[in-house]
């Protein structure tokens, strides 16, 4: 059988229902990691759902917990032999809150629902969708050649959206058990629902909170107005010393040097388009002078998550004694994460807003990383990708939100390479969320033409 075969047994297996009925299954399960509750279903679902799956396929499989145990991981390997290309795949089974109040009548988030040429469901897009296409797809080159012809490993957490508690740990303790030629995975985005993707890395993340406390309790406007500060002024100010009023970043430590040739020349042929019902780029918010997917993938950005002053719910005639801010800066290769705070610091003090506290959260914080477009794996993955598609790829270097690539491509020194299931309008992490019926389609045949490819022995030198 042939690489044309695997695509249409894949094809065939979506179109008769049978994946559906695999993902629907994944998406029953609860697994919000943000929930405590949930712990025994983020077990499970690895256990009893996914252990079977690669079991099925020839895998063996292993539960690895980080050195707390508080954290689980199902690790599995189909290992063929010894000098063909090692590939480790990732994915992650934990999705946010369901926030089933807030889903359109006749959606849930833990019932996969087809309506106008699309499935809902929790986690769809944000992973199982997405690893769950990557596991059929491998079992498509399986059915048609026999073997993968290639060694696979796999990792499953239960964390990434708590901010992947352990895995730093786990893949330090294992690095021999992970050791592969390269990361092969799938998350995040397209950046237009039509136009297959591959992206080489991500931009990283830091969450800090801003506040004033100025004094134990309110006070009368009508007394003390204009007599004492008024701290949600204050930080409002305060804010807005840190970008323009368009958005531009005025930290110099912030922001890059520069955009790196390579990184411009691929983002050249990268359009961003989220679809019916999705927002639309505003062409002057952020750094002037870049393309929106230079602004997106090139340079950093800064956004207010939070503001909080006073009683929101229940304004009273009082001036507050406090005010909070929650932010957040997506930053790219070229800034030094270490930098970020003490620069914030210097640059509020320089600006008379030293009653602005700076403290840094416990969550929300990702390195920034970038595989170089020019490595020879690239337009090897994006020649596949084109071959099974009919479509040109686009190439991101680094996508707009944050993942734990860090974890493979430093600790691990992978290359790493991710090619998306999903696309900007997903609604990934609101009510509603889902995915395309057409891409999910093409994506497993992506998927099975990749996997095959793989293992035909033409890939790029170890």
């Amino acid at each position: 059988m042939s690489r044309d075969d695997a695509i249409a047994w894949v094809g065939d297996r979506f179109d008769s229902g049978e994946f559906k009925a695999i993902l629907a299954e994944r998406i029953a399960y609860p697994t919000e990691s943000q929930n405590p509750e949930r712990r025994d279903v983020l077990t499970d679902y690895l256990c009893s759902n996914l252990r079977p799956a690669f079991e099925s396929m020839g895998f063996e499989c292993r539960v690895l917990a980080d050195s707390a145990g508080k954290a689980s991981f199902l690790y599995a390997q189909r290992m063929e032999r010894d000098e063909l290309p090692t590939v480790l795949g990732y994915g992650h089974g934990d999705v946010v809150r369901g926030m089933a109040p807030a889903w359109s009548p006749g959606l849930e988030p833990w019932k996969l629902v087809e309506r106008d040429g699309r499935w809902y469901g929790r986690g769809i897009a944000d992973n199982k969708g997405q690893h769950s296409i990557n596991m059929e797809a491998l079992r498509a080159v399986l059915n048609a050649r026999g073997r993968l012809g290639f060694n696979a490993k796999y990792l499953i957490e239960m964390g990434e959206e708590t901010g992947s508690p352990g895995l730093a740990d786990v893949c330090g303790r294992e690095r021999n058990l992970l050791r592969a030629d390269l990361l092969l995975a799938s998350d995040g985005p397209r950046m237009s629902e039509n136009q297959p993707l591959l992206f080489l890395g991500s931009r990283g993340c830091l969450n800090f909170d801003l506040s004033i406390d100025a004094r134990p309790g309110g006070h009368h406007s009508g007394n003390w107005g204009g007599l004492i500060s008024n701290p949600g002024i204050q930080l409002a100010h305060a804010l807005a010393s840190i970008t323009s009023s368009t958005g531009q970043i005025l930290i110099p430590e912030w922001v890059p040097d520069g955009i790196p040739a390579s990184v411009s020349a691929a983002l050249s042929a990268c359009e961003i388009d989220a679809g019916t019902g999705g927002p639309r780029v505003e062409p002057g918010w952020g750094e002037s002078g870049l393309t929106p997917a230079e602004k997106m993938s090139g340079w950093s950005s800064f956004e207010v998550l939070a503001f909080e002053t006073g009683n929101p719910a229940m304004p009273v005639n009082a001036i507050p004694p406090r005010a909070w801010a929650r932010c957040q800066l997506r930053y790219v290769v070229g800034v030094d994460p270490e930098r970020i705070l003490p620069a914030l610091r210097r640059h509020l003090d320089r600006r008379g807003f030293a009653m602005v506290n700076v403290e840094r959260t416990r969550d929300g914080f990702f390195r920034a990383t970038r595989l170089n477009p020019e490595d020879p794996w690239v337009p090897w993955t994006l020649s596949s990708i084109a071959t099974s598609s009919g479509k040109r790829p686009a190439l991101l270097p680094s996508q707009g939100g944050s993942l734990p690539n860090d974890v493979f491509a430093e600790s691990l020194g992978l290359r790493t390479l991710w090619v998306p299931h999903s696309y900007l309008g997903c609604s990934q992490h609101a009510p509603d969320e889902h995915l395309p019926v057409r891409l999910m389609r093409e994506a497993l045949g992506i998927m099975a033409g990749l996997y095959w490819d793989l293992g035909a022995g033409n890939t790029p030198a170890p």
